[in-house]
């Protein structure tokens, strides 16, 4: 395409003057690849934008989009419903741990984030705790590009060009430090304390003011942390304590990232109020994300009138009936073929890849669990994130896709990828930052 084709897209998160001088084009994808607009194939190191977990293309899903799109296109899901959506809830609820046992549809991670926020803030209001209305985050947390999840995130970058945010918030501290925890293989021996600043907040503003602390099990976007052991065991009963609920965004996390189970609060053991989730639930195939919410959540808006609105909140494509049909054919293949449990017979091999990388040019961390890792890189003087950035285009030029925040490395690649497709990917990574200065 000429550059003044390129013109009209305001891409998102991207640097467009930069890239359409030099655009890098996808046209197509299958399995662990994508091809290029000049037919290179390029290994999917990072699952699309951490949602395809499944690979592409897979003909299962592909067939229920079309049948569905086929059957039925459209319904209203305000005063009417189709049988996929309660289908897909009750699909999903079986991957969820106890007591999470409803589920309300979104269309994205962002969606999903501030459908949690309000619903925590309406929660408290049913049960006659109005006065509930703080909201804890934490930095370097990302809750996506809502002005509710931009308002209890933690990455700078995402909030200094919006001024307004949501009144009440407060952010615990991230628990990144690579003196005491680099090169750990999960989650590091340091920092479970940390989590005790939610008891400092508590203090300062008051538990019955409130309503909710939401934070990544492990954060994604902002490069790969892992919490520390004890960290959210101790969050958890200090949210218990205080009657505050607590919320994981497994946007990222959710369906089988960490290895092992669908989500990460069944794989650290430690069981929120509420799940935020999309990426992998339609593995990027059609955008669909979720909140799941307790019993005692939902119980507590189940009063009064049975014929007054609950909940006076929802979307114009909650529960759309293809995005169902993405759902469902999804979750059935994380099961036929076994997925969670593969996550975890591969993540050794993986770790041992990704901490081969230790003696890399630049590499001054390595932090890993299941099939995720981040690779953290000095950065060059005066230039943050350029030498990142370069690793990633060499990255491209060579035929692999990895994603970069700022100057640390996320590799995700789909669930389904091969040991010796592991050792492809970590090889390109070297290879690239040979040829970085």
């Amino acid at each position: 395409m000429r550059s003044n084709d390129l013109a009209p897209y305001w891409m998102p998160f991207t640097a467009n003057r930069q890239f359409k001088k030099a655009p890098r084009m996808l046209v197509s994808a299958e399995g662990m690849y994508y091809r290029a607009d000049d037919d290179r194939q390029i290994l999917d190191g990072t699952s699309g934008l951490w949602c395809v977990n499944l690979g592409h293309s897979r003909p299962e899903i592909v067939r229920a989009v079309q049948e569905q799109v086929a059957t039925l296109d459209y319904a209203p899901s305000f005063q009417m419903g189709h049988p996929l959506a309660f289908e897909a809830a009750l699909r999903l609820r079986s991957l969820l741990p106890d007591p999470l046992g409803h589920v309300f549809f979104t269309n994205s991670g962002s969606e999903s984030v501030d459908t949690a926020l309000k619903i925590a803030l309406a929660y408290h209001r049913a049960r006659g705790e109005s006065m509930r209305t703080r909201l804890i985050g934490r930095e370097r947390g990302y809750h996506g590009v809502g002005f509710g999840g931009i308002s209890v995130g933690g990455i700078s970058g995402n909030r200094k060009q919006f001024a307004a945010m949501l009144p009440g918030v407060d952010h615990l501290p991230h628990t990144h430090n690579t003196k005491e925890n680099a090169f750990s293989r999960g989650q590091p021996d340091w920092g479970a304390h940390l989590a005790d600043e939610l008891e400092r907040i508590v203090a300062l503003h008051d538990p019955s003011t409130i309503a909710a602390v939401i934070v990544e099990p492990m954060a994604g976007s902002t490069g790969v942390l892992l919490p520390p052991k004890g960290y959210l065991e101790r969050l958890r009963e200090i949210c218990t304590r205080h009657g505050i609920l607590l919320i994981f965004d497994e946007v990222i996390t959710g369906f089988g990232r960490l290895g092992g189970h669908a989500f990460a609060a069944q794989k650290f053991n430690v069981i929120p109020d509420m799940i935020t989730m999309a990426k992998g639930l339609t593995n990027g195939t059609i955008p669909m994300g979720a909140v799941a919410a307790s019993d005692a959540i939902f119980d507590a808006f189940m009063t009064g009138d049975e014929s007054a609105i609950e909940l006076f909140h929802g979307y114009t494509y909650s529960g759309h009936p293809v995005a169902c049909a993405a759902a469902i054919a999804s979750l059935d293949l994380y099961q036929t073929d076994n997925l969670f449990a593969r996550a975890e017979k591969l993540a050794p091999v993986f770790e041992t890849a990704a901490h081969e990388l230790r003696t890399a040019n630049h590499v001054i961390d390595v932090r890993n669990m299941g099939l995720v890792a981040g690779i953290e890189l000095a950065p060059r003087e005066g230039q943050p994130g350029a030498r990142a950035y370069e690793t990633f285009v060499r990255c491209f030029e060579n035929g692999t896709l990895i994603r970069v925040t700022g100057d640390i490395i996320a590799l995700s690649p789909p669930l389904i990828i091969t040991e010796q497709q592991i050792d492809e990917l970590f090889a390109a990574v070297r290879l690239a930052l040979r040829s970085v200065t």
